[in-house]
């Protein structure tokens, strides 16, 4: 079975999909249609270019498989957090200080954007300022503390630090050791975010078709994008599909690697219990390699995300071995059912360095947010649309990284990562 298929599965279950309304469809592409953009994926990158590309006065043409953020885009941990998936010392060792200090910059403008889109757009997402990063034990708490030290000294990004007698005013759970807040970050709901950029693609006037996968790119001055039932012709695209492009290009393919991560979110609690988890109301995270994450929905229900796939196979009785991970980091919650339990397909690269470039001079590609993509998704669209319209400077600071495909292609690097995986699982429960 395909990891397509297995997402197909997991995408039936997801909170978000229950609490956020559909009420825009658009139709099947059928026949020619000529525009100066053309899109592949109509997630939070493909949807934020393309509002870019518009406001510049560009006719843009959106190609989606399936429905407007049927994949990570809707169905994600919706925290966003300042900074990459990868330490800023992998950008450090690639691009120098100065332009790591550029690429962190960007990455704290991408929380900027998506509060300005939310404004400017009118859209609700359930926003709330605050993310918390916890350490659970002394050793990885004096190793977030020198790491919070850092930043602040390199970087000029100033945390609050979250000393042991400190940590029960922050969060509920005898898990965490310490931690740092930083409250610029924050979590939202954010499918009920992407459709409302897609509204307000469409109103902008870009044209978006769903249901209509790209089968075939004829590459040249004009680019023609082939679907079942019809074609665009473009002087310039984006492939902004990640690991759904299906084969459209091999090259991009070999770059990164489909993981599976699964969330749960419980029940409706008393508002007074939910307040008490995490006073503050934050998205939080722990720093272990093979992380937990878990932020209160405005609903008073707990959503809670910890596990992942390196085979694409799903964990099985995932509802309940998730609520488990939940009761074991709010032993108070013990009571508490799970309501929902979903998943979906995250694209990773080797080094977990987001992946931008060009296949050839006019076709730009998005991709390897490596599941941290929700702010830095918005990010990518605004450069790749600067530099679709002669402006590449930010774009290329991104572009410049370098990326080597997965050892023993499509066939071997699964086995090989699950592997490579079990060691980073086993170094998180002896540290």
């Amino acid at each position: 079975m395909s990891f397509l298929s297995v997402d197909r599965d997991l995408a039936r279950h997801s909170y978000y999909a229950a609490t956020a309304s559909r009420d825009m469809a658009f139709p099947v592409l059928e026949g020619r249609v000529d525009c100066d953009v053309a899109i592949v994926g109509a997630g939070l990158a493909g949807l934020t270019a393309a509002l870019d590309l518009a406001a510049k006065g560009r006719r843009v043409v959106l190609l989606e498989a399936r429905e407007v953020s049927w994949g990570a885009s809707g169905r994600n941990g919706g925290q966003a957090i300042h900074g990459l998936a990868c330490d800023q010392s992998v950008i450090e060792a690639q691009l120098g200080q100065a332009d790591a200090r550029k690429v962190w910059d960007m990455t704290l403008e991408a929380l900027d954007l998506l509060r300005e889109r939310m404004a400017a757009h009118q859209i609700d997402a359930d926003w709330c300022d605050g993310y918390l990063g916890m350490a659970t034990n002394a050793r990885k708490g004096a190793e977030l503390a020198e790491w919070a030290d850092r930043m602040e000294s390199v970087y000029g990004q100033a945390y609050t630090r979250i000393s042991p007698a400190e940590l029960g005013q922050w969060i509920a759970s005898p898990r965490y050791h310490s931690g740092i807040h930083d409250p610029r970050s924050g979590h939202l709901h954010p499918l009920k975010y992407a459709l409302g950029l897609a509204r307000a693609a469409a109103a902008a006037g870009v044209q978006i078709f769903e249901q209509s996968a790209v089968v075939s790119m004829q590459t040249g001055p004009v680019v023609t994008l082939r679907t079942a039932r019809g074609e665009v012709h473009a002087p310039q695209v984006l492939l902004a599909g990640n690991v759904y492009l299906q084969g459209l290009s091999s090259h991009l393919e070999s770059r990164i690697m489909p993981v599976g991560t699964y969330i749960v979110c419980s029940e409706a609690m008393d508002p007074a219990l939910a307040a008490s988890l995490v006073p503050s109301g934050s998205a939080v995270c722990d720093t272990n390699f093979v992380l937990d994450y878990f932020r209160p929905t405005r609903d008073h229900r707990m959503l809670y995300g910890g596990r992942v796939s390196y085979s694409t196979v799903t964990p099985p009785n995932l509802a309940e071995t998730m609520r488990q991970r939940m009761v074991g980091t709010f032993p108070q919650l013990a009571k508490t059912q799970v309501e929902f339990a979903w998943g979906g397909f995250v694209d990773i690269t080797m080094n977990r360095a987001p992946d931008f470039g060009r296949l050839q001079s006019n076709v730009y590609y998005l991709q390897g947010f490596s599941g941290h993509g929700l702010a830095l998704t918005g990010l990518a669209g605004r450069l790749v649309a600067e530099a679709m319209c002669g402006d590449a400077d930010r774009f290329d600071v991104f572009a410049r990284l370098k990326h080597h495909g997965f050892p023993g292609g499509r066939w071997l690097r699964t086995p090989a990562l699950v592997l490579g995986m079990a060691w980073y699982r086993l170094r998180d429960l002896l540290a």
